[in-house]
C-alpha cells in the first residue's frame, strides 16, 4: 500500500497532461495575439480620426474668424486716437485733411482703411488714403469729414474685410476679378484677418497635397502677419495633417476637392482693389465667399495589424461660414459701404 502511494504519473498521463496544456496555451496565445491586433486598429485609427478632428476643428474655428478687422494690441491707457484737430472749412461740406496724424506706435494701419472716429453725436466714419501706397505709417490723407474734431479722440475700426476669405479666380467676365489669378483654388486656401481674436491681423494659407497610401500627403498652414513683407515657403513644420490621401470621387464619378467655395456678389469692391488690378476690375461686382465646404482624408500612418491595408477616413465639413465675411456681405446688400473694409495692399502681395 505504502509503495503504491509513492508511485507518480504515468508516461501516458503526463502526455496527456501536456497537450491539453498546450492547446489551453494555444486558445489563450490566440486570444492575447487577436486582442493585440484589434488592439493595434483601435489604436491607428483613433490617432487619424484624432488628427483629422483637430484639423478640420482648427479650419473651421479660423474660416469662421476670417475677416475680422481689428487694430492692433497694446494700446495706450486712452486708446488708439486720431491725435490731430479737424475744423472742416465750410459746415456740412465734405472735407478731406491732409496729414492727419493717429497715436504714435500704431503701425498696421493701411491704404483706403475705413476708420470711426470721435464719439457721440461728432462720431463719423473716414477712410484714410496714403500718397505712395505703402509708405504711410501714423500720418495720412483722411476724409470726408463732416464734423469738426478736437485733438486726441478715439478712434475704431467698423465692419469686416470683404475678401476675408480670398475668393477664387473665375474665368466669367460679368462678375468676379478675371485679372485676379491668385485667388484661393480647390487646393488653397486663403483667408486674413484677425484670426486668433487678439488684435494680431494675420495672413494664413492652407494648401492640401494630396496623396496615396505608398506616398502620403500633407496639409500645410503658412502663418504671417497680414502685412508682412514676404510669404515665408512652406516648410515641414507646417504640417497640419501628415497622412493626407487622395479624397474619393463623388456619386457621379467627379474628383471632390479639398475646398469648394459658394460665393455671393454684390456692389463694388471697395478700396485699393482698383488701384491693383486692372481699371475694368473696378467696375465688376465684389465676389464674397459666405461659405467653405473642407473635404479631407487622412490616413493611418501604419498598416492595420488585422487587414495589413492602410486605413482611411474622409472627413467633412460641408457649410463652414466666414461669420465677419457674412456680415460684410449683409451690410453691402443694405448698401453700407462705409462697413466694408478693402483688401490691405500688403496682404494682396502675400497672395502669389
Amino acid at each position: 500500500m505504502t509503495r503504491k502511494q509513492e508511485t507518480g504519473f504515468t508516461l501516458m498521463e503526463t502526455m496527456v497532461s501536456l497537450v491539453v496544456l498546450l492547446v489551453v496555451s494555444a486558445i489563450v496565445m490566440g486570444g492575447m495575439n487577436q486582442m493585440m491586433q484589434t488592439q493595434g486598429t483601435i489604436a491607428n485609427r483613433t490617432e487619424m480620426h484624432t488628427s483629422v478632428r483637430g484639423a478640420t476643428e482648427l479650419m473651421e474655428q479660423e474660416i469662421g474668424q476670417a475677416g475680422k478687422v481689428s487694430l492692433q494690441p497694446g494700446a495706450p491707457a486712452g486708446g488708439w486716437l486720431m491725435t490731430t484737430q479737424i475744423i472742416p472749412p465750410l459746415p456740412d461740406a465734405p472735407f478731406t485733411a491732409n496729414a492727419v496724424q493717429f497715436s504714435g506706435g500704431l503701425t498696421t494701419l493701411f491704404d483706403n482703411e475705413q476708420l470711426l472716429v470721435d464719439t457721440g453725436t461728432n462720431q463719423e466714419t473716414i477712410t484714410i488714403t496714403c500718397p505712395v501706397p505703402g509708405t504711410c505709417t501714423n500720418t495720412w490723407t483722411a476724409g470726408p469729414f463732416y464734423n469738426s474734431h478736437a485733438a486726441n479722440v478715439p478712434i475704431s475700426t467698423p465692419g469686416a474685410f470683404a475678401m476675408g476669405v480670398v475668393p477664387p479666380v473665375t474665368a466669367n467676365a460679368a462678375i468676379g476679378y478675371p485679372g485676379f489669378p491668385n485667388g484661393s483654388t480647390a487646393t488653397t486656401l486663403k483667408l486674413f484677418g484677425d484670426i486668433n481674436g487678439d488684435g494680431n491681423m494675420l495672413y494664413v494659407e492652407y494648401s492640401c497635397v494630396q496623396g496615396t497610401p505608398a506616398a502620403p500627403g500633407f496639409l500645410y498652414r503658412n502663418q504671417m502677419a497680414f502685412d508682412a513683407s514676404a510669404k515665408p515657403g512652406v516648410a515641414p513644420s507646417m504640417a497640419v495633417l501628415t497622412s493626407l490621401g487622395t479624397n474619393p470621387n463623388d456619386p457621379n464619378g467627379n474628383v471632390v476637392p479639398c475646398f469648394t467655395y459658394q460665393v455671393q456678389t454684390v456692389g463694388i469692391c471697395p478700396g485699393a482693389l482698383g488701384a491693383l488690378t486692372p481699371s475694368a476690375i473696378t467696375s465688376l461686382q465684389c465676389m464674397y465667399v459666405t461659405d467653405v465646404a473642407v473635404t479631407l482624408t487622412e490616413q493611418t500612418q501604419n498598416a492595420d495589424p488585422q487587414t495589413h491595408q492602410i486605413q482611411s477616413e474622409t472627413k467633412a465639413l460641408l457649410n463652414v461660414a466666414p461669420r465677419n465675411v457674412f456680415d460684410a456681405y449683409l451690410l453691402a446688400r443694405q448698401d453700407y459701404k462705409n462697413r466694408v473694409q478693402p483688401m490691405p495692399l500688403k496682404t494682396f502681395n502675400l497672395l502669389p
